[in-house]
């Protein structure tokens, strides 16, 4: 998981969280504790920009978590994330491996932040 500052500008890692082994109270423990008034779930698209296997997951589990919150959530591209988050991490030397997901989490963040759809979220809870 990642977050933003509360202007919605920058993202930064949070936590990895195994939903299999931690379930839906830790996550929704987390949205409510940090006040978030957006999620967004990366979507793994292929390569050709088609939705797989492991996609229908995600879709399940954004199904699952609408059902659970009244908090917007919204499915963003996370093509490349990943690859982006462990040059970022070579670059800076690292190697926790665990990491890669978080870090993956908020390069997802920060593309959707810096799209700007995320003030057209905030800007309806303002209404």
């Amino acid at each position: 998981m990642a977050i933003s500052d509360p202007g919605g500008i920058l993202a930064r890692p949070l936590i990895v969280v195994d939903r299999a082994k931690a379930g839906w109270e830790a996550i929704l423990n987390l949205v409510c504790q940090h006040e978030v008034k957006c999620i967004v779930v990366g979507m793994p698209y292929s390569l050709e920009g088609r939705l797989g296997q492991q996609a229908q997951q995600v879709k399940d589990f954004v199904s699952q978590l609408q059902e659970r919150t009244q908090i917007p959530v919204q499915e963003w591209d996370e093509r490349f994330s990943t690859v982006a988050a462990r040059r970022m991490m070579a670059d800076a030397r690292t190697k926790k491996a665990r990491r890669d997901d978080a870090i993956a989490a908020a390069f997802i963040l920060q593309s959707y932040l810096d799209s700007g759809q995320s003030s057209e979220v905030r800007d309806s809870f303002d209404d």
